[in-house]
């Protein structure tokens, strides 16, 4: 696995084993690290390209509204009760994997069960 840092790749297996400054001497050659390849505007992406990361576990949540409220409000709080929300009906609830707002969406029924349709993607600010 490789390191990427301006144009200049570093061997973290190399990098482990030496002290800051120091050049790491070895009897083996050494592999030059190729490179990740960078995604520009033009290059489409396929599935095929993301297979190593298909099973990795995400954390999804669809967030209806907020309100905030005393704890001593929430244990009066008794079946039936309702909670104003800070959103209005109809208005765009948003999704949120791991943590991170990325679409926005509105509730569905589908069969028996809520679901979601999401109705704008949520492009993510690329900073640094």
């Amino acid at each position: 696995m490789s390191e990427e840092t301006g144009s200049d790749n570093v061997d973290l297996t190399d990098f482990s084993q030496a002290g800051e400054g120091d050049a790491v001497a070895t009897d083996e050659p050494q592999a030059t690290p190729e490179p990740m390849p960078r995604a520009s505007d033009d290059t489409q992406r396929s599935a095929s390209d993301l297979e190593a990361v298909f099973d990795i576990p995400v954390n999804i949540a669809a967030v209806l509204g907020r309100t905030n409220m005393e704890v001593s409000e929430l244990l009066h709080l008794d079946s039936g009760d309702v909670i104003e929300l800070d959103r209005k009906v109809g208005e765009a609830i948003d999704i949120y994997v791991n943590n991170r707002l990325v679409a926005r969406g509105e509730v569905v029924l589908v069969d028996d069960k809520l679901g979601i349709t999401m109705t704008e993607i949520i492009k993510a600010d690329k900073t640094g």
